[in-house]
């Protein structure tokens, strides 16, 4: 099974970024952190990169549960969505499947919680 779920769009790359924030609200998620790799890239190394973001997503009743059940599970957030636009133009949108992602980590109480989250996030791309 893959990593991630994905959804191509057409619209532009600040559409998709919007569309997805609305998306991630309507199930209950929040952008805790957004990444610009484009700049980050053009100011660190100097080198050109398509447009490329990442936003840390947080649905912050699953997070606790996820503490509380794993209390070293902070490093496994928050959920990565990443929106970066394609040589063809079109936009692609990625979530991170956090039920593989959880598989790393031997706990069937952490497994049910991941696959909820999992529904969720699936639930964002599909919606895009």
């Amino acid at each position: 099974m893959s990593y991630f779920f994905t959804k191509t769009l057409s619209t532009t790359f600040e559409e998709a970024i919007e569309k997805t924030r609305d998306e991630l609200k309507k199930e209950g998620f929040g952008v805790l952190t957004e990444i610009d790799v484009t700049d980050t890239l053009k100011e660190k190394l100097g080198v050109d990169f398509q447009n490329y973001r990442i936003l840390g997503a947080c649905n912050p009743p699953f997070a606790y549960k996820a503490l509380l059940t794993e209390n070293k599970i902070g490093t496994m957030l928050p959920c990565n969505v990443i929106v970066q636009e394609q040589a063809d133009g079109s936009i692609e949108v990625s979530a991170v499947d956090p039920a593989e992602s959880m598989k790393a980590i031997d706990n069937p109480e952490l497994a049910a919680i991941a696959e909820e989250v999992r529904q969720k996030l699936q639930t964002v791309v599909n919606s895009l």
